[in-house]
């Protein structure tokens, strides 16, 4: 059973299999050859078994039962045991294993050893897989190393004493005086291993950083010579001298010249000669001018060296190369905001790249683009953006949509560029835009007393030749129940007026109750239009019926609707045309707060709150809570009862308002509903509302609408109580709330004692 094949052999062997179980069946085979030698302690073979569990671990075979005979082959006297050896362990053994530390011993001695191959061996192994352990013991050889004549081992050194540094940090002072005389070296693998070593020791200590700010000129000095040295065939790639230790020096470079004036003004020269000189037809030439380009903007750099290294940015995106293209998208995005002058000289190929057939290099494109918008090229670059919104795939239209809206709000030359730009995106992409899209175009249509009868008549407009885009439907269906009266009319003086009538206006909105396209808040949006027209056209007995018919409908929501509604209709007509009356202007004093409709003395006004975090790019967050489309007719038919409504408990987000009705025939009974709005980012989950009064009263907890309160008041949790209070004593309640928010169980409880007299008396 001892395997005698050679490695090649056995190569041949597996790349004959035809299928991957004859390819499993050779390896299993074979390796119980090779636990068989091992067993038996064959020296004879013992390297070349240990060759081929390399070769069968390359291939994602299990191989750990070679790992002591790596050992074996390590402690060996032979060479070609100890390079196979240390093969296998850098490959077979990591830190997590203790059987590594038999090897502190060998290495020790092999750093040591008076052949500088066998060192060399150690120095790699030790900083491949050297556990902190080892690195401790070991770091004293390493030093010693570091100073040798022998740069063969130098350079092994250095990269070994990287290692040592990130395994155990304390240790660097160690290194400190050996690094004296590395970048004096000749040698370039002793030059590029020294920069690297002195790179990680100063992105890991600012002492380390302060103390090589002054090899900031000899630095430059070898750079320099790089640059005007002539052809040497030894360091030369693609014509260009030593590339790789041009890019260590000037990430080096940056570093050291970060936030310091005077590192960053004794490199700015070479600086600007790397980025002039350096030729760009090969890739190895855009590395360097890369590096160079990070490098210019991460220091102190003259303005004139900046405005070049964006130049060279926007030449790279002429390259042909699909991976340059987008390094420098990416990397004018990060400097657009310090140097938008300069980045704007390139909007013409930036705006190019939307037409790229690369998925990422349009994304990169697309941001880069609305961060260039101003008020000087908002017409011109929503032009473009809007172009690329009709093209763009559908993973691109939402944060599109949400740029445009941005971009708008803060650069609109007028209301009517406004309102048509946003409409624009409705219609093109309005099953894309997000949740708060409508309320803030609500918000802006509002606010532009001018435009109402412009703006209602383009979006009946829309609404004739297509219903498919939701959003869309919602804003057409609010302003035409504000705004209808002055469709009917024709008064529009910005574009020739249409002849419509009330009942082609009525027949819109019905169709939108009905249509199979219609999502159950467009239809809530549709009838809350259509009952607010009550107020605004004649035929209030064609909307009486539709409004009577929606009473039963399957959708709770528009039940509900339709049922308060009709109460308006029977019991609270003579208040209608006040309660259905126009929305006021919804006036903003914070460009980034959030407007929230607020109840004010018993009319319902705008109010804003001021946000104390900026919003994301990518997420508006002026919106607007219109709730129930304006104002919520619960509350307000609370209202004219003549009980007013009440807030119980308002504490971490979590706010719970009473409102009141009698029941009828019993007036000792009353009827309270509790509304659970939720203000925070996170549902509110497993929400229970318990409450209990003085024994002198009776309490019935009716069902609650839902378990889960919204995040951001997108929502509220109705629940009826009912109290019998024959005694017409002063109401008191005592509530408990649970509920879950992100993962963490919540519960609180609270006294409510501050009841209207009208809710007992």
């Amino acid at each position: 059973l001892v395997p005698t094949s050679k490695l090649r052999e056995l190569i041949r062997t597996i790349r004959t299999a035809r299928t991957q179980a004859e390819e499993r069946e050779m390896i299993q085979k074979e390796c119980a050859a090779i636990r068989s030698s091992f067993r038996e302690e064959d020296n004879t073979y013992r390297c070349r078994n240990v060759a081929k569990l390399l070769y069968m671990h390359m291939l994602g075979y299990p191989a750990h039962f070679g790992q002591l005979e790596c050992l074996k082959l390590i402690a060996s006297q032979k060479f070609t045991d100890k390079r196979i050896g240390y093969l296998g362990a850098m490959l077979l053994l990591d830190e997590r294993q203790d059987v590594h530390l038999l090897m502190t011993n060998c290495i020790k001695n092999d750093l040591n050893h008076s052949t500088q191959y066998v060192q060399g061996l150690a120095l790699c192994t030790l900083g491949c897989m050297g556990s902190s352990e080892m690195c401790r013991d070991l770091a004293g050889e390493v030093e010693k190393l570091l100073k040798t004549s022998n740069s063969y081992l130098r350079k092994k050194a250095a990269l070994c004493a990287v290692h040592v540094i990130r395994k155990v940090p304390e240790l660097m002072e160690m290194f400190l005086p050996a690094t004296k005389n590395l970048l004096s070296e000749k040698n370039h693998g002793v030059l590029h291993t020294s920069v690297v070593l002195l790179t990680e020791m100063c992105e890991r200590s600012p002492d380390m950083l302060a103390h090589f700010r002054k090899l900031v000129p000899q630095l430059v000095r070898i750079l320099k010579n790089l640059i005007m040295s002539g052809y040497s065939p030894e360091h030369d790639v693609s014509g260009i001298s030593d590339p790789f230790l041009q890019v260590r020096i000037l990430r080096l470079l940056r570093i050291l010249g970060k936030s310091d004036d005077d590192s960053s003004e004794a490199m700015n020269d070479i600086l600007a000669q790397v980025a002039t000189n350096t030729e760009t037809s090969k890739n190895v030439g855009n590395a360097i001018l890369y590096e160079t380009v990070l490098t210019i903007m991460d220091i102190k750099s003259e303005s004139g060296l900046r405005v070049l290294a964006i130049n060279i940015l926007g030449r790279f995106l002429l390259n042909n190369d699909k991976n340059i293209r987008y390094v420098a998208l990416t990397s004018l995005l990060k400097t657009v905001q310090t140097d938008h002058n300069a980045v704007q000289r390139h909007r013409s190929t930036i705006v190019d790249c939307l037409k790229d057939l690369d998925v990422s290099i349009k994304r990169r494109a697309m941001e880069l683009s609305f961060a260039l918008v101003n008020g000087n090229n908002i017409r011109g670059m929503m032009k473009e953006l809007l172009y690329f919104l009709d093209s763009c795939d559908p993973e691109f239209k939402a944060d599109c949509a949400s740029g445009v809206f941005l971009a708008a709000e803060k650069y609109a030359p007028s209301k009517r560029w406004h309102i048509d730009t946003i409409m624009r995106v409705l219609t093109t992409a309005g099953s894309y835009v997000r949740d708060d899209s409508v309320p803030n175009l609500i918000q802006l249509i509002t606010n532009s007393v001018e435009m109402h009868a412009y703006t209602v008549q383009r979006l009946y407009k829309a609404l004739l030749d297509d219903i498919s885009q939701q959003p869309l439907v919602q804003v057409a269906s609010w302003c035409i129940g504000e705004y209808g009266d002055l469709l009917v009319s024709g008064q529009c003086e910005e574009e020739e007026p249409i002849q419509v009538t009330e009942d082609e206006v009525l027949d819109v909105l019905e169709g939108l109750l009905v249509s199979n396209l219609s999502t159950p808040v467009t239809r809530g949006y549709a009838l809350t239009a259509i009952m607010k027209l009550s107020t605004r056209f004649s035929s209030v007995n064609r909307i009486k019926k539709v409004v009577s018919i929606y009473g039963s409908s399957i959708d709770v929501e528009l039940q509900q609707r339709a049922v308060e509604y009709n109460a308006l209709f029977k019991k609270y007509d003579h208040m209608r045309p006040a309660l259905l009356e126009r929305m006021p202007i919804m006036e903003k004093t914070a460009t980034n707060g959030p407007t929230e409709i607020v109840q004010t003395n018993g009319e319902t006004e705008p109010s804003v709150v001021e946000s104390k975090h900026p919003p994301p790019v990518t997420q508006p967050t002026n919106q607007v809570t219109l709730i129930s489309q304006s104002f919520n007719y619960l509350l307000l038919l609370t209202l004219c009862l003549g009980i007013p409504p009440m807030t119980a408990y308002n504490k971490n987000g979590l706010k719970i308002d009473f409102t009141f009705e009698r029941a009828n025939p019993n007036p000792n009974i009353a009827v309270i509903t509790i509304h659970a709005s939720n203000s925070t980012e996170a549902d509110m989950t497993d929400f229970v509302f318990q409450a209990a009064v003085p024994k002198t009263f009776q309490l019935q907890l009716l069902s609650p609408s839902s378990n889960v309160v919204p995040a951001l008041n997108q929502g509220t949790v109705t629940q009826v109580i009912r109290v019998l209070n024959p005694q017409k004593q002063q109401l008191r309640m005592r509530i408990k709330l649970t509920y879950t928010l992100k993962g963490s169980a919540v519960q609180d409880l609270a006294e409510v004692n501050n009841f209207p007299p009208q809710s007992w008396q």
